[in-house]
């Protein structure tokens, strides 16, 4: 009897893993989605993963926008649920509930910060078009000091796109792509970050829908919006 309860936990959480590393991938988005090229894909040739999640927000771009253009550590943070920023981000306090004039100016080429300043870690903003994507990229996010003691490396972009599909909706498509070295980093994140990724994804879209469907053309800042541009 035991050995047929250990199998079946066994099981279980193998079949548990998988599920994760399925939803990891696609979280909410069609097999279209999945598969359309969008901006910022041409940043990495042969990316060993990628992840794309998506949502219906039922408000328009320009009132998802303001949320996007504040993200990052001591900023407006990533919009994860309130017990998830206390237990994991206690240093960032939690994501604003208020769109932030002071941050809304954002062009090609600035920082977000993605930790604290000892962590390193940080995106640089690649590509971005107001109101309709912006596209994160890093080569910083690995513990402090394995690049010199390990020959540790990673190459990792963030896509954020916003889809006009009329009526007052919007279709708000997350990409996550990624690579890394060597090979045991590379299994470290196939393993790990894949699984997390639908966790926190999926926490991210809804905390953007929740506050983008409350939010009102008279809530946006009064500051002018971001030039067009990209790399």
């Amino acid at each position: 009897m035991a050995s047929h309860l250990k199998t079946a936990t066994v099981v279980s959480a193998v079949a548990g893993y998988l599920a994760l590393q399925w939803l990891g991938r696609g979280y909410g988005a069609t097999r279209a989605e999945r598969h359309r090229r969008l901006p910022g894909d041409d940043l990495m040739a042969a990316p060993m993963a990628v992840t794309t999640h998506a949502i219906t927000v039922a408000a328009p771009p320009e009132l998802i926008w303001p949320w996007l253009v504040q993200m990052g550590w001591h900023r407006g943070a990533w919009y994860t649920a309130e017990w998830v920023d206390r237990l994991l981000f206690p240093a960032n306090g939690p994501s604003a509930g208020r769109i932030i004039p002071e941050l809304q100016h954002l062009a090609v080429g600035d920082h977000i910060p993605d930790g604290p300043p000892e962590a390193g870690c940080e995106f640089t903003v690649a590509q971005l078009e107001a109101g309709r994507y912006l596209v994160l990229h890093s080569e910083e996010h690995l513990p402090p000091g394995w690049a010199e003691r390990f020959g540790a490396w990673i190459d990792w972009t963030w896509a954020f796109v916003l889809d006009d599909v009329g009526n007052g909706k919007t279709r708000f498509l997350f990409r996550s792509r990624g690579r890394a070295g060597p090979a045991w980093v590379a299994a470290a994140y196939l393993l790990a970050i894949i699984p997390a990724d639908f966790v926190m994804s999926r926490q991210m879209l809804r905390g953007v829908k929740a506050r983008a469907e409350r939010t009102t053309a008279a809530d946006l800042p009064a500051v002018p919006a971001p030039g067009r541009g990209s790399r």
